[in-house]
């Protein structure tokens, strides 16, 4: 039996939660749809809490942060075990999980575990863990199911020796070696991580350097310190191979060369998660990488059907996800709305961190636009001496305490837009 709803999503991470609750708020029936066991997505359950929870973890544990203002030698640890390093990243899993499903409740959004997939126009089939299946009808769909990790062909992921960006947290010790392949902002920021707890990390990366969409100056500060880590770079180097042994892995290069270690993270790219949703029965078309496409507005060629989140690519950000869920439950239902900026703050979480907004110098210099550059050494900053702080440790992203202004400001504006809808 179908059941009638103003707005289904699919996928509970930052961009279909918050497009579920603005239906909410809206006055509208809302129902969301999760797969997994877990409501988040890939942000609180693989990605953004986790990595940025065990970042602090090892930051902490490692007395990295505090080795500024006490010497090289200050740990709190001798011993470090991945328990230690994920006991706190699971709690914190699990605590936004309660916060996330409270927020549901709270706006009265229907959440319907399950697998969803398209088999009509505004109809959906929901195939359920008891291999049941239950149908929808939605004024509006909004997708928002996030990427998975690539698997390149020929290399067996075992979960144990051999790992995606997804499975790193299901290590069950920390590796005296690990190879990172691929120096986007996932690999190199686990690179980091695992590198400050004493693991050999060599990182492999098919470009010139690491981060390339990022200011060479800054890659130039956060390579030298990745050094100082231990961290080895192999770049313009290509992976042909994977090979399992009794004590680890041998990787194999393109150039001859060989590495062996312990573990190996495969973080060479995501697509976008749309195998499940059958969106031929719709005919919304996807590209190579999942990624589907959409308008200003997030709709895709299916005028009733919105695409949002890590799914559509570019930024790939939840701070910018949870924006694009919220403009689009707007405007499909009638409600004035603005473009994102274009301008969008990035932060990587590596050791140490960096973060900037705008263009970089390259893009400036490519635009033929004259600047100058405005430098401030937090190293000389009393503050930082007095904490014993030599990292810059504020980045206006997610997650940052930064957004319990947006947070606020969201919450002004619902209430503002609920007492015009009483008022009219």
């Amino acid at each position: 039996m179908s059941a009638a709803y103003d707005l289904v999503v699919i996928g509970s991470g930052p961009a279909g939660q918050k497009a579920a609750i603005q239906a909410a708020k809206l006055g509208k029936r809302a129902a969301l749809i999760e797969r997994g066991r877990m409501v988040g997505g890939v942000c609180v359950n693989t990605g953004t809490i986790p990595s940025k929870t065990l970042r602090e973890a090892v930051l902490y544990l490692s007395g990295l942060s505090h080795r500024f203002a006490y010497g090289q030698s200050y740990r709190l640890k001798d011993e470090l075990t991945i328990e230690d390093l994920l006991a706190r990243a699971k709690a914190v899993m699990e605590a936004e999980n309660d916060v996330i499903r409270d927020q549901l409740r709270r706006n009265h959004v229907e959440l319907i575990q399950g697998t969803a997939r398209f088999v009509g126009t505004h109809e959906l089939a929901i195939d359920r863990a008891d291999e049941s299946e239950r149908r929808v009808e939605a004024e509006f769909v909004v997708i928002a199911t996030g990427t998975s990790p690539t698997h390149p062909t020929g290399v067996e992921f075992d979960g144990r020796t051999v790992l995606d960006s997804d499975g790193i947290l299901d290590l069950a010790q920390i590796p005296t070696s690990l190879v990172v392949v691929g120096a986007g902002v996932i690999g190199i920021e686990y690179a980091s991580m695992f590198a400050a707890v004493g693991t050999k990390v060599t990182v492999v990366e098919r470009h010139e350097r690491l981060l390339e969409f990022c200011d060479s100056e800054l890659v130039e500060g956060l390579q030298y310190h990745l050094r100082e880590l231990g961290v080895i770079f192999r770049f313009n180097e290509e992976v042909v191979g994977v090979s399992l042994h009794e004590n680890g892995a041998v990787t194999e290069l393109q150039s001859g060369k060989r590495i062996p270690s312990e573990a190996v993270l495969y973080s060479a790219g995501r697509r976008g998660a749309v195998e499940a949703l059958a969106l031929e029965a719709i005919g919304v078309e996807y590209d190579d990488r999942g990624r589907i496409a959409v308008d200003e507005r997030y709709r895709t060629s299916a005028e009733y059907v919105y695409a949002v989140g890590d799914v559509i690519g570019f930024p790939s950000l939840a701070a910018t996800s949870a924006e694009q869920g919220r403009l689009a439950a707007r405007h499909a239902f009638g409600q004035e709305t603005s473009t994102m900026a274009l301008i969008l703050p990035v932060g990587i979480y590596t050791i140490p961190e960096i973060s900037y907004v705008g263009k970089t110098e390259e893009d400036l210099t490519r635009d033929a636009t004259p600047y100058e550059v405005g430098i401030s050494r937090y190293r000389e900053l009393a503050r930082g001496q007095i904490i014993g702080d030599a990292l810059v440790a504020t980045v206006f992203n997610y997650p940052t305490l930064a957004e319990s202004y947006k947070v606020a400001a969201l919450d002004v504006t619902n209430k503002l837009d609920a007492l015009s809808r009483m008022t009219v």
